[in-house]
């Protein structure tokens, strides 16, 4: 109401200055900017240097800039043959405040406040509110909090600014009081509910809080049970529908899972095919986890062709390819081909250490079994790994491949490393009636100054006494 407001007053203004004439407009002049950028304007303006306008396009184009939802009032002046454009921006949201979130973290709801269009800096518009508390009780929501209230006020501050305060009552996450499976003859419910995280309340779930309703939870026993079904055989097993009732208190809720089994398939042949190269094809074949006449098995597929492309890996090919393709034979046989494309040869051109500041390159190159020009071995890349790591030298170790661009066939490895203190520093005190006064101090270095080396110093002293130890190591 407020903007049409505004547009009939332009249009009143305008017209008591011009008396409706038509009018060539040599400039655009535009006023009361603070916070927007004149590029919004003009972006959301149709009105140009040199346009012949009238009442109607004043209209349209008052309507836009009102539409482009930065402005609380718009208001069109003509000076000379300038055209004025006069606007109140709408104020600039200047803090998020958010209360009473224990359960869900602050970075997770500030999340669903962008994807709600609303940020720190971002022009308010009080229209979004109703948005931001759906955003927000829908990640509530997820984690089985139906009865979660969300409050909004806002408060102004100086500069065309608001503060925008979120108090949150996150409520209790509702108890699950049924789990039912419709459609299952294969396997018993007691079976399949087995195979579930969800479920009712037992002695346990005061600690596993099995008992309570989350959806991200119950999608992954959804994911559980398609497996059940998928490694025994049942290879057009679908989910037909999840139905999640929840009571008029919002405490209880009652699950609804429809599936449709369909049968028992069983494979009429397993074979390979694709161009190996110099490589054996009977040796892959023999990788294969299943034979004709056996039950299909998504794991077992899976797990063949891991152990294919692990073995290709390490011969060099670690751009090969390994697709599995199963052909339905009949009403209850599946046949199964794995396609087979190991590529090229891959080669190291480079080997790059990164967060080595103490440590010398060559102290980490020479656990290195992988060389800089060599064929590349992903056994041997997942070796540079644990040498690193069994040197006790640094807190975290890793080892990323990249592909060389503009190649099929080369790739630069990125060994990255963060060190850890290695020096260890004892002192002691003591007195014996036949030493007197004991003192003792060690210093132990491990990767002395970088070297890989290390250095320790002991010194014992007392009455009687002097002792000194240095030890030193070079591996």
């Amino acid at each position: 109401m407020k903007g049409l407001v505004g547009i009939a007053l332009a249009a009143t203004l305008w017209v008591g200055t011009l008396h409706a004439a038509d009018f060539t407009v040599s400039d655009i002049r535009i006023e009361g900017l603070e916070q927007v950028e004149p590029g919004v304007v003009f972006r959301n303006f149709p009105i140009n240097g040199g346009d012949q306008i009238s009442q109607q396009s004043l209209n349209e184009a008052t309507q836009d800039l009102f539409q482009s939802g930065y402005f609380d009032d718009v208001e069109l002046l003509r000076d000379g043959d300038v055209l004025v454009v006069r606007v109140k921006e709408r104020p600039s949201v200047a803090l998020i405040r958010l209360e009473g979130n224990d359960l869900i973290k602050e970075e997770q709801l500030r999340n669903a406040l962008r994807q709600a269009g609303l940020d720190e800096g971002d022009i308010f518009r009080s229209s979004a509110l109703d948005q931001i508390r759906l955003e927000l009780l829908k990640v509530y929501n997820e984690a089985g909090r139906y009865s979660a209230i969300i409050d909004t006020n806002i408060e102004n501050l100086s500069g065309n600014r608001v503060a925008l305060n979120i108090n949150i009552d996150e409520g209790k996450t509702a108890v699950i009081r049924h789990v039912n499976i419709i459609g299952n003859t294969a396997f018993d419910d007691k079976t399949l509910l087995g195979l579930f995280d969800s479920g009712l309340t037992n002695m346990w779930s005061f600690w596993t809080d099995n008992d309570k309703y989350a959806r991200e939870r119950l999608n992954a026993d959804i994911e559980q049970l398609k497996s059940w079904y998928l490694d025994r055989g049942y290879l057009k097993f679908e989910v037909n529908s999840i139905q999640v009732s929840i009571s008029p208190d919002q405490k209880q809720v009652y699950i609804t899972i429809s599936i449709n089994e369909g049968q028992e398939y069983r494979y009429s042949s397993v074979d390979l095919a694709g161009s190996v190269g110099g490589l054996d094809l009977q040796s892959l074949q023999d990788l294969v986890l299943m034979k004709e006449g056996d039950l299909f098995s998504r794991k077992l597929v899976a797990d063949s062709q891991k152990a294919i492309l692990d073995r290709l890996g390490n011969d060099g090919y670690l751009f090969a390819k390994v697709n599995p393709l199963t052909e339905f034979v009949g009403e209850d046989q599946v046949g199964l081909k794995f396609y087979v494309e190991p590529g090229k040869l891959t080669y190291v051109r480079r080997i790059e250490i990164k967060g080595n500041a103490t440590t010398a390159d060559e102290v980490i190159r020479r656990e290195f079994p992988q060389m800089e020009g060599s064929v590349a071995r992903s056994s041997d890349i997942s070796e540079m790994k644990k040498q690193l790591d069994r040197l006790g030298y640094f807190r975290t170790v890793s080892v990323d491949s990249q592909p060389v661009s503009g190649t099929d066939d080369q790739i630069d490895l990125i060994v990255s490393v963060e060190e850890q203190m290695l020096g260890e520093f004892t002192a002691g005190i003591g007195y014996s009636s036949a030493e007197g006064l004991l003192f003792q101090l060690g210093l132990q270095q491990q990767n002395f100054l970088g070297s890989g080396k290390s250095f320790g110093l002991n010194l014992n002293n007392s009455q009687v006494q002097t002792e000194y130890a240095v030890n030193f190591k070079d591996p």
